[in-house]
């Protein structure tokens, strides 16, 4: 397949969906063209890494000031922010020359689009079609619901920025997403929960043929125990994207509320907070004794497969956690709220141990922290998991044949019944 991939971020090891979807496609023999956007200097050195693992790359500058500008713009209307951040029409116009001007030898079998944040670029596609099958079927990766994030976030959330912008976008976002599922030819999500929250905004009784599921995977080949390092007994680690709120009330919580039980009765324990530009209330917390921020890291396999257990007490959040899978994948045995293993098939109490309440999470830890034997246990199950349910092999020979299907859909429909639609 000739597949057109659009994502409004630069596919990356951070941005981790949208890079091994594109990298599994391509090593599966199909060509893909990404078009995307980058925003600073760092981006635009992801997007050279890029060119490595696909057919193709189109890389269009987004500026601050027009991701500003069309915020502005989106205020008084009844689109959410999150649908207009990322519109660059020069995108679009490139989008829509490639579409145009493609041979039919050359024409794309498929456009999928990633994100609340890509939508709009799908949109304007099935805008240029003046008959049905005159342009490619579009899958719509939604990725989660934005809508049920900003649900929890608004009462979760430790920032009250946060708590006001996602009340104020909860409303419009929930009216935009129950429409959006509805106009493209599929739309996909990582779990049930989120699935359930499309089928609960949408009008219809349209919901299991409109949104599937697409899980999400992990790099079993980057991520993996490594016998050359010696686990530190005393160490806890936490990682993730903290500048994303819903790691950052993680990581103040967890900090502020369950360190200190678990100090009190185990004052050598250190916990090591692993990701992406923390913000300063986040490095704040690493002036505290026994913990650590590190910051961002060009790698952080060495401090999962140093630790005795990940944490991810997430309290509120969707779809599937990479920082779970990342850890599970090390061998590193994890702790974890409900709310963050919810989308998963994992055995508690086997795979993982899953805790509620800070109470509760702090003699988890301390359990775990107190026996070699059950963190290799619990550590090796959880490698084992990962090996059978999130091979991103198979999840992207599952996105072939969502593909499949709607190509074969949109032949069906133009070859069976062109008279319906005014077709000579």
């Amino acid at each position: 397949m000739k597949i057109l991939f659009i994502v409004p971020y630069v596919p990356s090891l951070i941005r981790v969906r949208p890079y091994q979807l594109i990298r599994h496609l391509t090593r599966a023999g199909h060509s893909v063209h990404v078009m995307t956007l980058w925003s600073n200097e760092a981006e635009r050195m992801e997007v050279e890494q890029l060119r490595g693992v696909c057919h193709q790359v189109t890389a269009v500058p987004l500026p601050k000031w027009r991701s500003l500008v069309n915020c502005l713009k989106g205020l008084p209307s009844r689109i959410p922010l999150q649908a207009v951040y990322s519109w660059n029409p020069e995108l679009a116009r490139q989008i829509h020359q490639n579409i145009h001007n493609g041979r039919e030898a050359e024409a794309y079998d498929i456009v999928h689009v990633e994100h609340l944040r890509g939508a709009r670029y799908g949109l304007s596609i099935q805008k240029l079609a003046r008959f049905p099958g005159q342009v490619p079927p579009v899958v719509w990766d939604s990725v989660d619901s934005i809508s049920l994030l900003f649900r929890q976030a608004s009462g979760r959330s430790s920032s009250w920025r946060s708590r006001w912008m996602t009340r104020f976008e909860l409303e419009r976002t929930e009216r935009y997403e129950g429409w959006l599922a509805g106009q493209f030819e599929r739309t996909l999500v990582t779990s049930p929960n989120d699935r359930k929250a499309f089928s609960d905004l949408m009008k219809d009784d349209e919901t299991g043929e409109a949104v599937g599921i697409l899980p999400n995977g992990v790099d079993l080949d980057y991520f993996h125990p490594d016998p050359a390092i010696q686990r530190d007994p005393n160490t806890l680690v936490m990682s993730g994207k903290m500048s994303y709120h819903a790691n950052i009330s993680m990581v103040e919580h967890f900090a502020t509320r369950v360190m200190p039980l678990i100090w009190r009765e185990k004052p050598e324990a250190r916990l090591v907070v692993v990701g992406k530009d923390p913000p300063p209330r986040i490095l704040e917390l690493g002036k505290k004794e026994g913990i650590h921020i590190t910051g961002t890291l060009p790698d952080i396999r060495p401090y999962l497969c140093s630790a005795a257990v990940a944490v991810a007490p997430i309290t509120y959040g969707v779809g599937i956690q990479n920082k779970v899978l990342e850890a599970m994948a090390c061998a590193t045995p994890v702790i974890s709220t409900p709310q963050a293993v919810s989308a998963l098939q994992a055995r508690p109490g086997q795979d993982l141990v899953v805790a509620e309440g800070e109470e509760g999470l702090a003699k988890a830890a301390l359990r775990m922290l107190s026996s070699r034997e059950e963190q290799a246990q619990v550590g090796c199950l959880g490698r084992q998991y990962v090996e059978k349910y999130h091979r991103w092999e198979n999840i992207v020979s599952d996105l072939e044949e969502v593909y499949h299907e709607n190509i074969w859909n949109q032949h069906h429909i133009v070859e069976r019944s062109p008279a319906r639609f005014g077709v000579d």
